[in-house]
């Protein structure tokens, strides 16, 4: 009983003393904040923005991020120092450690506390140093970036403290990294300073590249040497990195281009009919997905997130029900006659284009992308965007649907005997023209579900197929007419092969040189890289 008394007893004696103490901690910062109102230049506003930095209350932020946007000010009658927001012809004032009203005051009766360029870096500085400690593992990841970038002697007695107590390994590494930097502008000692060194290094980007280059160019002997090796390890890995980013930006182009050309490469495969419509098809599958996501805003915001997915039958039906018509209305008319086929299908792109465009408008369309599609993430130094890493799973997925139609279901074996010999599918039976009408309507529906991947990464407009049924036509001529995984391959090395050359030869060099070599590949292989075998071929 004697000892619950006592605890009572302490624990009331530390409440009691606990105003005092906040009591105290404001009457050091309002002190501080006193001699803001009498600095006569730069220098002397700079001892005291990094005295506020040193109480390490969490009110100094405030008073910081105030200065740095030029928001505090003096009242010349008191001089009492506010933050202050423009209100007419007067500014509306606060008190800047708790944010509560202060009246206001007119412009003549107040004068600003200047800032400079230098001393908003230092304030940026400092507060990188306050939000060490904040309870968000993300603040404190952004803070320990901030002080990499600008690494400052002076914060390491807050970087040791700071990495004694991090729990998180991730935040503790990037500490790690900032007090790495900031001991190579010390006056530490050498072996120090290869410790810094090899910290860095092992970071291996650009911001560790750079405080390293720094560091060589101001050092001497052989802490310049360790600095040199380890500059060029980093420059080394980098570029690997940056030959793995242009693969991955390779390989996320081949997959839209894949998109676009595979149903192309059924009906072409198929039917040897040339479609100039069928980037037509993915402009309907585009707007398809237009269509639904307003349909969801209007009746079913929450569904928002599911509009793709809802999306993907309705665009599939759509375009195939369109490139059904087209095939029974008119191709199956011109069967043999491909100059023909190639106008009459342009002339079809052009009725859908002007179709489109007096429904929906000439302007593009906004279609939005659903949460699980937004942001980035990084897979060592490489930066990854979900939508296009959903974009290639998905083409992966419509490939993969694709062969195991063709080879492994009745239809796709129909498909390959009309492909490889038609005269004979007709004797056996097959009826070739249903299976030419369906064969279209496939194509032209896996072209509309394209478009509603594409959708995601492309403006919405009447024009918005015409970008990709050059690029369609050059994956299936190289890759080999109605062969998909040589459309696989060809998509894939096209993109990858565009992504190379780009940063030399620029983009649209870059895709004429890739036409050239496209040009003088089928002058030895003018099947493509797969040819087509059969009877049918071979006479």
């Amino acid at each position: 009983m004697q000892f619950v008394r006592s605890l009572v007893l302490a624990i009331a004696v530390i409440c009691a003393s606990l105003p005092s103490l906040a009591h105290a901690d404001e009457a050091g910062l309002r002190a501080l904040l006193a001699r803001l109102a009498t600095t006569t230049n730069f220098q002397e506003t700079e001892s005291v923005v990094r005295d506020l930095a040193a109480a390490g209350e969490p009110a100094v932020e405030r008073i910081l991020s105030a200065l740095a946007d030029g928001n505090l000010y003096v009242r010349k009658s008191d001089q009492g120092v506010f933050t202050g927001k423009e209100d007419g012809q007067a500014l509306s004032l606060s008190d800047p450690l708790d944010g509560t009203a202060a009246g206001t005051a007119a412009k003549a009766d107040i004068a600003k506390v200047k800032v400079n360029n230098a001393l908003r870096r230092t304030i940026r500085d400092v507060m990188g140093g306050l939000t060490l400690g904040s309870a968000d593992p993300t603040v404190r990841l952004s803070a320990a970036s901030t002080m990499l970038k600008r690494p400052d002697k002076t914060a390491l007695p807050a970087l040791d403290v700071a990495i004694a107590r991090e729990a998180d390994a991730k935040v503790k590494a990037a500490l790690a990294q900032a007090r790495a930097a900031a001991v190579l502008v010390s006056d530490l000692g050498e072996a120090e300073k290869r410790a810094a060194i090899a910290v860095l290094a092992n970071r291996g980007d650009s911001d560790a590249l750079t405080q390293l280059t720094a560091f060589q160019a101001t050092s001497t002997g052989a802490l310049s040497e360790t600095a040199a090796r380890s500059v060029a390890q980093i420059e080394t890995s980098m570029a690997a990195w940056q030959v793995a980013q242009n693969v991955w930006y390779g390989i996320s182009l081949g997959s839209v281009l894949l998109l676009a050309a595979i149903g192309l490469a059924i009906t072409f495969g198929v039917m040897g009919v040339i479609n100039m419509a069928h980037g037509e098809m993915v402009m309907l599958g585009a707007y398809t997905t237009f269509v639904v996501q307003q349909a969801i805003r209007v009746f079913a915001p929450d569904l928002f997130d599911w509009s793709l997915a809802i999306a993907l039958p309705a665009a599939f039906l759509v375009a195939g029900g369109v490139g059904l018509a087209i095939e029974r209305g008119m191709i199956r008319f011109l069967y043999g006659r491909p100059l023909e086929t190639l106008l009459a299908t342009w002339g079809v792109s052009l009725i859908l284009q002007q179709a489109v465009r007096t429904i929906f408008g000439p302007t593009n369309q906004e279609v939005g992308a659903p949460s699980w599609m937004a942001g980035a993430f990084q897979l060592g130094q490489l930066t990854i965007t979900w939508s296009r890493l959903w974009i290639v799973l998905f083409c992966l997925a419509v490939f993969l649907l694709l062969v195991f139609i063709m080879k492994r279901t009745s239809w796709g074996l129909r498909m390959r005997a009309v492909t490889q010999n038609r005269r004979m599918a007709a004797s056996m039976g097959i009826r070739t023209p249903w299976v030419d009408a369906f064969t279209f309507a496939l194509g032209s529906g896996i072209a509309g579900i394209a478009g509603v991947a594409l959708s995601q990464i492309d403006n919405v407009s009447p024009n918005f197929g015409q970008g990709y049924i050059i690029d369609s036509f050059m994956v299936v001529v190289f890759g080999g007419v109605g062969n998909l995984w040589g459309t696989f391959i060809g998509a894939m090395t096209l993109g990858v092969l565009n992504k190379f050359l780009e940063p030399y030869a620029g983009a649209v060099l870059g895709k004429i040189l890739v036409l050239v070599l496209i040009i003088l590949f089928i002058q030895k292989r003018p099947r493509g890289l797969f040819a087509p075998k059969g009877r049918a071929v071979e006479a």
